[in-house]
């Protein structure tokens, strides 16, 4: 392969870690990384993503309350006609990343492959991988058709790694949508708040599940969370019950962390939150159960009811807090 694309967005002056990650795998299958960007501050992206190893920015700038989706598609085409059509695009699996597949496969008539947790060249041929059934199974693929090939890409399938490159070179490109996507504007946006690192790239994740037995015995989890500098996580169970944000599900269909140390309080380990905790470094299991399928895969499992281990174990920590230990 010689040339693969990745997208890029300025969110607070930089591109978030899953779209780092997308461009350490593409410098592993091409000696040529461009990037698409768009967003606010958009110029202090060449400086970071040349870190990386990317060569070349295409910029679509501020997109204002503008949906990101038909700009990015339309400007794609025209630089690809401009520039020359990459072996491949690369996005992370994003709202955005997600919307910017469809409407390209659409718009270029090729297929894209989503849910992808690795990649492996095969003879000059990207064969991507696929955690099935809730990750005790890998399936794999690969395009039958010529590309540009879209792979979608989960986040923490690959490490981020800076090579020290110069700035990237910047190409500003422009979108022209159709009178109907321009009339679709963003009204709002809603951040939400938490205290302490972030789910995504904390080195400890403390979650909950539905054996704390009510949701204001959560408190424990965000008060462990705290003393040890953690996220705090959560079962889908709960989030289905109310109890938390979608925010903090991890699982198959929230969340994939990749910290250090990953602490389940009350949580049974179905596979669809397994898949996305596994790659822990260090899993610590609190549960009464100890047949559940979280302790089985433990490297630490206290056997006991959350409720009662928690409030201890804070205590403990907050004792050491207060001696400055």
């Amino acid at each position: 392969m010689d040339k693969i694309w990745v997208l890029a967005a300025s969110r607070a002056g930089s591109p978030s870690p899953a779209e780092l990650e997308t461009i350490a795998a593409a410098r592993s299958f091409a000696p040529l990384v461009e990037a698409f960007t768009y967003g606010p501050d958009t110029s202090v992206l060449p400086a970071l993503l040349g870190q990386h190893g990317v060569r070349r920015c295409y910029d679509l700038g501020d997109l204002g309350s503008r949906l990101a989706g038909a700009a990015v598609v339309d400007a794609f085409v025209g630089a690809m006609n401009d520039h020359g059509a990459p072996d491949a695009l690369f996005v992370v699996a994003s709202y955005d990343g997600r919307d910017v597949a469809g409407r390209l496969s659409a718009k270029l008539d090729v297929p894209v492959i989503t849910n992808v947790v690795g990649l492996v060249d095969e003879s000059g041929s990207l064969v991507s991988e696929h955690a099935v059934f809730g990750g005790s199974t890998i399936a794999r693929a690969r395009f039958s058709s010529e590309g540009p090939w879209i792979f979608v890409i989960r986040a923490k399938s690959f490490v981020a790694s800076p090579t020290g490159g110069p700035p990237a070179e910047v190409v500003p490109v422009r979108g022209t949508c159709m009178v109907a996507h321009e009339e679709a504007r963003i009204v709002a946006r809603h951040v939400e708040a938490h205290d302490g690192p972030s789910l995504d790239d904390a080195s400890v994740v403390v979650s909950g599940g539905r054996g704390l037995g009510d949701r204001s015995n959560f408190a424990l989890i965000e008060a462990l969370a705290r003393l040890l500098n953690g996220a705090v996580g959560a079962s889908r169970a709960i989030v289905d019950a109310g109890w938390v944000p979608y925010a903090y599900q991890v699982g198959q269909t929230g969340k994939t962390v990749k910290p250090d140390v990953y602490i389940a309080c009350g949580i049974s380990g179905a596979t669809q939150h397994i898949v996305g905790m596994k790659d822990a470094k260090r899993v610590i299991a609190i549960n009464k159960d100890p047949s559940a399928p979280i302790v089985a895969i433990a490297d630490l499992g206290v056997i006991g009811d959350a409720t009662e281990v928690l409030p201890r174990l804070i205590k403990v920590l907050e004792g050491r807090e207060s001696h400055g230990r």
